[in-house]
């Protein structure tokens, strides 16, 4: 279990920064001591588990056997009273009222607001450009998207910039002193709550006076609030953690989606004969509807396959409320479990060939467990559709508005604490004739 306290903290936290938590940390281990072993990581005495069995044991038995368990940093940074916090029937409450913008009709609605969205965001930071970071503009777009078009909140100059100090410090040690990471998040996280406060009160105003702006997030969380099923430092917290969920993320996806694109222009050219195809059973000018994604099949098989290859979180951290047996093993009450997304993802067990890149594979559906590029569980991601929507549509815009190529092919990936390009993937771009 290595270092007495550290344990194998150092060797763990080398191998993300690398982006080789998988190659470096997790399967040298799987090899010697089975795909169940211990290990001790930020203090703490861990059992990483691997496989779709082991993963549906643990993320189905979530307020049951474990709870979800981070480091302090990450819930000072996120809020105490945001929903990765929330056990039980609190969490299911938060989360439905999350889930009721995220599903049918709140999705049919924020379709055209995400076409808007994109379309605005080309003309303005793409138009007249001819190369550009494909990483930070997807940033920038998706940080607007959750802000505008799900919360109906304005995006106001430095906002993303305040927000990304806060991702600084997340995983950082919780020790303050002038100049630390977690110093300068935990600054910036006051910023935001100062905004968020003003923003959420001035809401609950409009809405005692019925001035309600019907189908955003934000009414919905702050209606909760009027009702007494929920705080205001539950909505503020929560839509702080939403943010950060629902940028961050999906913007890795995006550009992995492209770099596999570029990586193999036999399935390029797939999915530009789809996009071609419902571009020209439009009208000039007409966006795209609920009813084009559901159309648009194989660019999610794309991403998806993107998704598994270079999955958006590696897995998450579970503690053991009690005393578990599984496998034959004692997990002891107080361990944490750490399951991880390429313990499937590259298992050939469950993926042919699984360090290729073959979007064939999800034409079939997956079983349960094997790919969670969203986790799973009571857990399971909220906001996943809108991830599949932004990811869609901005695909959607793009190839059907530029040809694009990768300046650097090779370009590395690292993580910090989350997996990002390390150049922030420049592209070459030029408008279609």
């Amino acid at each position: 279990m290595g270092l007495p306290f550290i344990g194998e903290t150092i060797e763990f936290f080398k191998a993300q920064r690398n982006n080789r938590l998988f190659d470096d940390f997790v399967q040298p281990r799987v090899t010697k001591y089975g795909k169940i072993f211990k290990t001790r990581l930020l203090g703490s005495p861990t059992v990483v588990v691997n496989g779709a069995e082991a993963n549906r044991f643990f993320l189905s038995n979530e307020f049951k056997l474990v709870i979800s368990s981070w480091p302090s940093s990450s819930v000072q940074l996120m809020g105490n009273e945001s929903i990765m916090q929330k056990q039980g029937e609190q969490h299911r409450c938060i989360r439905g009222i999350l889930a009721s913008c995220l599903h049918n009709a709140g999705l049919d609605a924020l379709v055209p607001k995400i076409c808007n969205s994109v379309q605005l965001h080309l003309d303005t930071h793409w138009h007249g450009q001819d190369s550009l970071s494909l990483y930070r503009s997807t940033k920038i777009l998706t940080f607007t998207i959750v802000f505008e078009c799900l919360l109906g909140i304005r995006v106001e100059p430095g906002m993303l910039n305040t927000f990304e100090r806060v991702l600084e410090g997340v995983f950082a040690p919780a020790i303050k002193f002038p100049g630390s990471r977690f110093s300068r998040a935990k600054k910036a996280r006051q910023e935001i709550e100062k905004m968020l406060v003003k923003v959420v009160r001035e809401k609950r105003n409009e809405m005692e006076f019925g001035n309600e702006q019907e189908g955003m997030l934000l009414s919905q969380l702050v209606a909760g609030m009027i009702r007494g099923d929920i705080t205001e430092a539950e909505v503020t917290d929560n839509v702080v953690l939403l943010v950060f969920a629902a940028h961050d993320t999906t913007s890795f996806a995006i550009a992995m989606t492209f770099k596999m694109l570029a990586q193999h222009p036999d399935c390029y050219s797939l999915l530009l004969q789809e996009h071609v195809n419902i571009m020209n059973n439009k009208r000039a000018g007409e966006i795209l509807t609920l009813e084009d994604m559901k159309k648009i099949k194989y660019t999610w098989q794309v991403a998806r396959e993107s998704m598994r290859l270079f999955p958006p979180i590696f897995g998450s951290f579970r503690k053991a409320v009690s005393d578990i047996e599984y496998e034959g093993f004692t997990i002891p009450k107080g361990w944490k479990v750490l399951w991880t997304a390429f313990g499937t993802h590259s298992n050939p067990e469950y993926f042919e060939d699984p360090l290729s890149f073959d979007p064939r594979r999800f034409e079939e559906s997956v079983p349960p467990y094997v790919y969670l590029p969203f986790g799973g569980g009571p857990r399971l991601c909220a906001g996943y559709q809108l991830a599949k929507l932004n990811i869609i549509i901005f695909v959607h815009y793009v190839v059907t508005r530029y040809d694009w190529s990768l300046i650097n092919p090779n370009e590395s990936i690292t993580m910090d604490p989350l997996p990002f390009p390390s150049q922030g993937m420049p592209i070459k771009i030029s408008p279609k004739l």
